[in-house]
């Protein structure tokens, strides 16, 4: 192997794996709380949200392009999927019809931000800052500012529940993540996302129809961030306007953690999964080690940073 392609390993995929590795080691190490069978299914709880919307931006970064409205529109479809339940439908009717609604919404908001990326050639920084903008408002004014309370319990299952002792949301995240792995490397749609992501004009002029792809992949963010809300609502029993706050930097730092390129047309399903489990490992780990709120922020934030300067050096 030559040092070109082993520096690659390193700082990617195999890279993070290690270092993944590394940290479950030194927090089972210094807590005696923490390699349990109840803090580790906990910490895939925890990871579940934030992971699913991961897969999602991971297909966007891949193209090289960004989705900033996530947060906002877990808020926003939380809201849309919890008021439909509550409309006066048969409880059964009410919740299908309010998941179907919820990811109505998501589906519109990507189909929407793909357009205008498409069609007029906007920045999708831009157009993604809007939408994130509109949908935060939008779940505002829909609730003028309060929570939808009074859901049926038959929903909380969705985001409380277990299944054999595993977390609901946690079975919804593996799932999110094989399907999207078998999608990535199994099917022309993800190689075409990697085409798009290392040249768009060389994928376009190989007959690649590069708008369709990226309004797909904005679609399949928007839809699978959808998920995330309704998940988050139900774990909740109320649509909050205010959920998801910051989600957005959350979740684009597991997918560059996890070694996908902001360039684009580098990375992988399996990379995503690993750089999420590493930060709610890591955010766990220091819960259990009693470490300040504020200091855990500045470390999250110096391994972004070492993500991203990994990546450079990856890309030179």
């Amino acid at each position: 192997m030559n040092a070109r392609r082993l520096s690659d390993r390193l700082t990617g995929e195999f890279g993070i794996g290690i270092a993944f590795v590394l940290e479950f080691l030194l927090f089972a190490l210094l807590s005696p709380y923490f390699f349990t069978p109840d803090n580790l299914l906990n910490v895939t709880l925890q990871a579940s949200i934030t992971a699913i919307i991961a897969a999602g931006m991971t297909f966007v970064i891949l193209t090289g392009g960004i989705d900033l409205s996530v947060g906002s529109l877990v808020a926003f479809a939380g809201i849309v999927a919890t008021s439909t339940i509550k409309a006066g439908l048969p409880p059964a009717a009410g919740i299908i019809a309010g998941l179907l609604a919820g990811w109505a919404v998501g589906a519109f908001s990507g189909a929407f931000a793909g357009f205008f990326i498409t069609r007029f050639n906007i920045a999708p920084f831009i157009v993604t800052l809007a939408t994130m903008t509109v949908w935060r408002g939008a779940a505002f004014v829909w609730t003028d500012g309060r929570p939808v309370w009074e859901l049926p319990e038959a929903f909380a299952f969705l985001g409380s529940g277990r299944l054999l002792a595993v977390p609901v949301p946690s079975i919804i995240m593996v799932l999110t993540f094989v399907v999207s792995h078998v999608v990535l490397t199994r099917t022309r749609f993800g190689r075409h996302v990697y085409a798009v992501g290392g040249n768009i004009e060389a994928a376009r002029l190989a007959g690649i129809r590069t708008g369709r792809v990226l309004r797909r992949v904005y679609v399949l963010s928007g839809s699978l961030a959808a998920l995330s809300g309704i998940l988050l609502a139900s774990r909740m029993n109320s649509g909050q306007p205010n959920a998801g706050v910051a989600y957005e930097l959350d979740v684009i730092a597991a997918v560059v953690v996890g070694g996908t390129s902001l360039s684009g047309g580098t990375g992988s399903i399996i990379g995503t999964f690993i750089g999420a489990m590493l930060i709610a490992v890591l955010r766990n780990g220091l819960n259990l080690l009693n470490v300040n709120s504020y200091v855990q922020q500045v470390i999250v934030g110096l391994v972004i940073l070492l993500a991203v300067m990994l990546d450079r050096i990856r890309r030179r």
